[in-house]
């Protein structure tokens, strides 16, 4: 599964990394300590992320099955 384009310009200082297996994928986003209260909404195919005091949203990959976001970490998993 291919990093969005907007996750890889992530105005803060987030690590993002992908993660591949042998029955799918996931990409995950730390936003750091800064960040450990983040949301996360998924209207169609969009997902809305509130980071602190930063809101942004980008396009899902279309093989992404799963969004979830857990102290400061956002989760997208084939």
């Amino acid at each position: 599964m291919k990093v969005p384009h907007s996750l890889e310009n992530v105005d803060r200082d987030a690590v993002v990394r992908t993660f591949e297996y042998d029955d799918g994928s996931a990409i995950a986003v730390d936003f750091g300590t800064s960040a450990a209260d983040i949301s996360v909404d998924v209207v169609g195919s969009t997902a809305i992320i509130v980071a602190g005091d930063e809101q942004f949203e980008f396009e899902l990959p279309p093989e992404a099955t799963d969004v979830s976001a857990r102290n400061g970490v956002l989760t997208i998993e084939e």
